[in-house]
């Protein structure tokens, strides 16, 4: 019995992916906050910066030591990191301007639909899928902006996903890295490619791919990887393949965590697509669903066990299970609505922008008040006077 049990043994290298330990406060975490932002498109998007306005109004935005994100939550995290040394944070801590550096760039990017466009010129046009998405993100959001244009603190790091190692490709002010392939120290990478890298949702937008120089990679700093061809022509997926709630890059770091999700829910289906295309995309919206759902369960339960602090919202949560009296009126009949948007980076109306961050902010403000700081007041009501929808 022994032998059987060591013949399968799985070497770290060929399961990057570890479990979250929910069994007691881990070692030598760092006393500090960190944010982490999941994928979903425009919906993501949206419904993270009207969590963002409520961290900001509640001052808890300028205590963030670390901001995670992938896909969607990416784009938000981007805008607010090359804002951040422009924030006028007050005593408080609230900072005044952060309409217009934040909420404003958000909102012009989500009138522009970029994700067809992107497919069409990508497949028939020079240039890849994703080149075509970070152009879009260049024009509106980042111009020439590199990760070297990011504060120190808060670290900003998007997360990719690398289809030749399976593990996480993280990108930041202070390094890009995959921990198999190596790390590249300082990488005045543009901002705007490695919000789109992180966002290359597959099959359609993605990959993306990377051709770095072997010598840009920090001596002996990969394990078992750091060789041609995975140091000079790197291959990307979205960062959610990996890890939908970015929680990787935080979670064995701090002792305080928050998570935003904005990820899509995958219903029963009476009569699925029996085709190929669909039948398939439908089993990988399940494993998703399934990937998502184990994370999920392991961060509630460490918040529950104590192992952790924060708290977690997302775009599905029934705000009334908070039992908060004072909670912003956001029923379910309307908010399993917002929540419905599709995945995708397609330009929605200014109603549907306003209730998608309404939703955010009210969801947000419940799990922080009931679960993280019950001192903190309530809000006056929604940062948009149109409810949710």
């Amino acid at each position: 019995m022994p032998d059987r049990q060591k013949s399968f043994t799985i070497p770290a290298s060929a399961a990057p992916v570890a479990e979250i330990d929910g069994r007691g406060t881990a070692p030598n975490l760092d006393h500090g906050i960190a944010l982490c932002l999941s994928g979903g498109g425009y919906r993501a998007m949206l419904f993270h910066a009207g969590a963002l306005i409520r961290l900001n109004d509640s001052g808890l935005l300028s205590k963030l030591d670390r901001v995670s994100s992938v896909s969607g939550g990416s784009i938000s995290a981007g805008v607010l990191g090359l804002a951040w040394s422009r924030l006028q944070f007050e005593a408080s801590g609230v900072a005044g301007n952060f309409d217009g550096l934040v909420i404003q760039p958000i909102r012009t990017l989500a009138v522009h639909t970029i994700d067809v466009g992107s497919v069409l010129s990508g497949v028939f046009g020079p240039g890849t899928v994703a080149n075509k998405v970070a152009d879009h993100y260049r024009k509106y959001l980042f111009n020439r902006a590199t990760l070297q244009d990011l504060p120190d603190r808060p670290r900003f790091v998007f997360n990719a996903t690398n289809v030749q190692s399976k593990a996480l490709w993280r990108f930041s002010k202070a390094y890009m890295r995959d921990w198999r392939v190596g790390k590249v120290p300082n990488p005045k990478f543009e901002l705007a490619m490695a919000v789109g890298d992180s966002s290359a949702f597959p099959p359609m937008l993605s990959p993306a791919e990377l051709d770095p120089k072997e010598s840009d990679f920090k001596s002996n700093s990969g394990d078992g990887l750091q060789r041609p061809p995975f140091t000079t022509q790197v291959i990307l997926t979205d960062g959610g393949v990996y890890d939908n709630l970015g929680l990787e890059t935080v979670w064995k770091r701090y002792d305080t965590v928050l998570v935003s999700d904005a990820g899509g829910v995958y219903g029963a289906e009476e009569d699925p697509d029996r085709d190929w295309f669909n039948h398939t995309r439908r089993v990988f919206d399940l494993i998703d669903n399934q990937v998502r759902s184990l994370r999920k369960r392991q961060v509630i339960d460490s918040f529950q066990n104590g192992s952790r602090k924060g708290c977690y919202w997302g775009i599905w949560t029934d705000i009334s299970n908070y039992h908060l009296p004072t909670a912003l009126n956001a029923p379910y009949s309307k908010t399993s609505v917002i929540a419905s948007t599709p995945t995708r980076l397609k330009a929605l109306d200014s109603l549907s922008q306003q209730v998608l961050m309404n939703w955010g902010y009210a969801v947000c403000d419940a799990a922080i008040r009931k679960h993280f700081d019950p001192s903190l007041s309530a809000p006056a009501g929604f940062p948009f006077p149109v409810g949710v929808g």
